[in-house]
C-alpha cells in the first residue's frame, strides 16, 4: 500500500504512512506530502515516520522541515512539521537556531517555541541572545521557552524581565520562573502582587518561598471575592507545604488558620475546594483544612481520596480533624464512595475513642472484606471496655481470627481485666479453641490454672490448644503439658505436644522426640522432624537421614531441611535425597546445597522436572564460580520452558561477572 494525497480513505493514507519502511530511500517528500494531508491522524503519523527515517541524516530532515514552517496558508503543515523538529531532538538544533535570526518573526517565534519543546540546555544561550530581538510576540515566546530550558543563565534573565514594561512579558518570566522552580527574592514577587493581571502567577511563585511571611502574602488570596485568586492561593500553600521544614509547619498553620477563621464563609469555601477539577487546589485546600482544624469537613475531604494521588495528604489532613472527625466519617460511613470509605477506616484507627465501638460494630456488619481488618484494629484502639466482646466473637472467624488477636493485645493495655475476663468466659462456655491462645497471652500467670485444665478436657481441640500455649506462660508448665501431650490418643493434640517441644528445646528434646518420629500418623512424624529441627536436637539426626528417602514427600522433605538446620547434611545424604521421586524434596536438597554440593546443583540442571531445573540454576546463579558458566549455558541452549530458560538466563548473567 502507498500513501496517496487525495485518497478519500483516511484509514488508507494513516496505514500507508504507519507502514513506511524507514530504511528506504526517498521517503522524505512522502511525509512531506503527509504533513500537508487534511487529516490531523494522517499529518500526526507523517510526523512521527519524519522522526525515524535511517536516511538522509536527521539535520537534512530538520532542515526540510524548518522550511515548511515557512509555509504561510498551511497551518496544519507547519505544526506537524513543528511537532517532528520536537521529536528530533537535538539534531533539530543548529536549523532551529539559524531560523532564530529569520528576517520573518513569525518563522523566528516558531523557532523559539520548538526550541522550548525540546528542552536542550544548548538551547539556553540562544535563546537568552533573542530575548533582545524587535518584536515582543517573539520575545514573549523566548522568555516561556527559557521556563522550559532552564539552567542558571535562563534564570537570571527572566528575572531581569520582571522590571521590564511590558505586563505580557513579566507574566511570562513568572511563569517560566515557576516552572523552573527558581523563585526571586520575596520583595519582587510581592512587587508584582499590586498588578491583578500578574498575581495568579506571583500566587504560583510565592507557594516556591518556604518562608512565613510568603504564607501571609498567600493568606491575602484566600481573602479574595474572585474563585480564581482564592484557588490560585490554595495550589500554591498545597505547593508551599511540601517544602516548608517540619518544625515550621505549624507555624505556617498558625497564619492559615487565623486567616480562615476571620472568613464567615471558611468552610463553604474549602468544601467547594476540596471539588475542584484542579488536583493542586484539592491538595492546597487539605492543608487549609488542616489548618483550620474543621471536624464539620471531615466527609469531603474523604472523598478527595478518589484521587489516588493525594491519599496520603488525605490520611493526614483526617488524622488532624480529631475525635470529632472520627464520629463524622462513622455517621456519614454508608454515603463514602468507596475509596472514601476506606481511607476514612484507615484514619479511624487514630480516631476513636470508646463512643466509637457501636457504630465500628454496624461498619463490620456490611464493610467491604478489605476493610474489616483495619476496622477491627480500630475496635482494638477504642479504649472501651465494651470493646472486648465482639473482639473476642471475630476469634470465631478465620478471616478476622488474626487481627482481632492483635487488636485484644492492643485492648488489654487499657482495658487488661476486662479483656481477660470476657476471654475466660469465651472459653468456658467453649466459645472458641482459638480465645485459648489469646487468653494465655494477655492473662499471663494466672490463665495457668484454665490451661492446666483445659489440656485434661474431653474435647481433644481444648486439650491441643491449652498444650499449644501453656508454654509461652511458663517453660516449666509447657513442658509438662507437652510431655503428656506425645502420649494422648488424639493426633492433634500429640502434635500439639511435639511443636511445644520443639519450641522449648532443652537437652532431654531430642529423647522425647524421638517416640513422635515413629509415631503412627505420618502428620505428627513431619510435625516432630520439624521440632527437631527447630529446638536443635542433633542427637536425632540419625533418624532424620532414615526419613529423607521416605516415599511420603512432604515428610522426607521436613528431613532434608531439618537436617540443613542443624548443620548435619552431607554430600552422600544429599546424592541420595536429589534421586526422590517428589521434585520438592529434590528443591529441598538445592536448597541445602553448599561448596561442593554446586557439583550436584549442575547435574540437576537436566532434572526432568522445569522447576527443578529453574531451582538448579538459582543456586548455581547465587553460588556459584565461573566453572560453572560452560554448564549453565548448554542447559540454557537445550532449554524449552520459558521459567527454567529465565532462570538459566539469569545464572549466565551473575556467573559472567565472577
Amino acid at each position: 500500500m502507498s500513501y496517496r494525497q487525495g485518497s478519500p480513505a483516511e484509514e488508507a493514507r494513516y496505514r500507508a504512512l504507519q507502514d513506511l519502511d524507514p530504511r528506504g530511500d526517498n521517503l522524505v517528500e512522502v511525509l512531506i506530502a503527509g504533513l500537508h494531508d487534511e487529516s490531523w491522524r494522517v499529518r500526526h503519523a507523517a510526523a512521527e515516520g519524519l522522526q525515524r527515517l535511517s536516511t538522509p541524516s536527521s539535520e537534512q530532515v530538520a532542515t526540510r522541515l524548518v522550511s515548511v514552517l515557512g509555509e504561510r496558508g498551511e497551518t496544519g503543515a507547519r505544526n506537524a512539521a513543528a511537532e517532528a523538529l520536537a521529536g528530533l531532538g537535538l539534531a533539530a538544533l543548529g536549523p532551529l537556531v539559524t531560523l532564530l535570526g529569520h528576517v520573518d518573526p513569525d518563522q523566528r517565534k516558531f523557532a523559539a517555541d520548538i526550541l522550548g519543546q525540546l528542552r536542550r540546555h544548548e538551547a539556553e544561550a540562544p535563546l537568552v541572545h533573542a530575548l533582545s530581538d524587535a518584536d515582543l510576540n517573539v520575545r514573549v515566546s523566548v522568555s516561556e521557552s527559557l521556563g522550559r530550558v532552564g539552567g542558571e543563565h535562563a534564570a537570571r534573565a527572566l528575572e531581569r524581565l520582571l522590571g521590564d514594561s511590558e505586563p505580557l512579558l513579566r507574566l511570562s518570566a513568572l511563569e517560566g520562573l515557576a516552572n523552573l522552580e527558581r523563585p526571586p527574592p520575596l520583595p519582587v514577587v510581592e512587587s508584582l502582587l499590586e498588578d491583578a493581571r500578574l498575581r495568579r502567577s506571583a500566587f504560583r511563585v510565592l507557594g516556591l518561598i518556604p518562608e512565613v511571611a510568603a504564607t501571609e502574602r498567600l493568606c491575602g488570596g484566600l481573602r479574595s471575592e474572585l474563585r480564581s485568586m482564592r484557588e490560585a492561593a490554595l495550589a500554591a500553600l498545597g505547593t508551599q507545604a511540601t517544602r516548608v521544614a517540619p518544625e515550621q509547619r505549624g507555624e505556617q498553620d498558625a497564619v492559615i488558620r487565623d486567616t480562615l477563621r476571620r472568613l464567615p464563609d471558611a468552610r463553604e469555601r474549602l468544601a467547594r475546594a476540596l471539588e475542584a477539577e484542579d488536583v493542586a487546589v484539592r491538595a492546597g485546600a487539605l492543608v487549609a483544612v488542616a489548618a483550620l482544624g474543621d471536624a464539620s469537613l471531615a466527609v469531603p475531604v474523604a472523598e478527595v481520596a478518589r484521587e489516588d494521588r493525594l491519599l496520603r495528604d488525605v490520611l493526614a489532613t483526617l488524622g488532624r480533624l480529631g475525635l470529632e472527625g472520627g464520629r463524622a466519617l462513622l455517621a456519614a460511613m454508608a454515603e463514602l464512595s468507596v475509596p472514601a470509605r476506606a481511607a476514612a477506616v484507615e484514619a479511624l484507627v487514630d480516631l476513636v475513642d470508646p463512643s466509637s465501638v457501636t457504630p465500628l460494630c454496624a461498619l463490620l456488619e456490611w464493610a467491604e472484606d478489605d476493610l474489616r481488618g483495619v476496622v477491627v484494629r480500630a475496635l482494638g484502639r477504642t479504649r472501651s471496655p465494651e470493646a472486648a466482646s465482639p473482639l473476642v466473637d471475630l476469634l470465631r472467624d478465620s478471616v478476622t481470627a488474626g487481627a482481632a488477636t492483635r487488636a485484644l493485645g492492643v485492648l488489654a493495655g487499657s482495658c487488661r481485666a476486662a479483656v481477660v475476663a470476657t476471654l475466660q468466659e469465651a472459653v468456658e462456655r467453649r466459645a472458641t479453641p482459638a480465645a485459648v491462645a489469646v487468653l494465655a497471652r494477655v492473662g499471663g500467670r494466672p490463665a495457668l490454672p484454665l490451661l492446666r485444665r483445659l489440656a485434661r478436657d474431653v474435647d481433644p481441640r481444648w486439650r491441643a490448644a491449652a498444650v499449644d500455649v501453656a508454654g509461652e506462660v511458663d517453660g516449666g508448665v509447657g513442658k509438662e503439658l507437652a510431655r503428656a501431650a506425645l502420649a494422648d490418643e488424639a493426633t492433634p493434640v500429640r502434635a500439639a505436644g511435639v511443636r511445644a517441644m520443639g519450641r522449648l528445646g532443652g537437652s532431654d528434646a531430642g529423647a522425647l522426640l524421638r517416640p513422635a518420629l515413629q509415631d503412627e500418623d505420618v502428620f505428627v512424624r513431619r510435625v516432630a522432624v520439624e521440632a527437631v529441627g527447630e529446638s536443635g536436637a542433633s542427637d536425632r539426626a540419625a533418624d532424620l537421614e532414615a526419613l529423607v528417602l521416605h516415599p511420603d514427600g512432604a515428610l522426607a522433605t521436613a528431613a532434608v531441611r531439618a537436617l540443613s538446620r542443624l548443620g548435619l547434611v552431607e554430600l552422600r545424604m544429599l546424592r541420595e535425597a536429589s534421586e526422590h521421586p517428589d521434585p520438592e524434596v529434590v528443591k529441598a536438597v538445592l536448597s541445602a546445597v553448599s561448596g561442593e554440593g554446586l557439583v550436584l546443583a549442575v547435574s540437576l540442571l537436566e532434572h526432568s522436572h522445569w522447576d527443578v531445573r529453574a531451582a538448579a540454576a538459582r543456586v548455581l546463579g547465587e553460588s556459584g564460580g565461573a566453572e560453572c558458566l560452560g554448564a549453565v549455558r548448554r542447559a540454557l541452549e537445550a532449554e524449552t520452558d520459558v521459567l527454567p530458560r529465565q532462570a538459566m538466563a539469569d545464572a549466565v548473567a551473575r556467573l559472567s561477572r565472577r
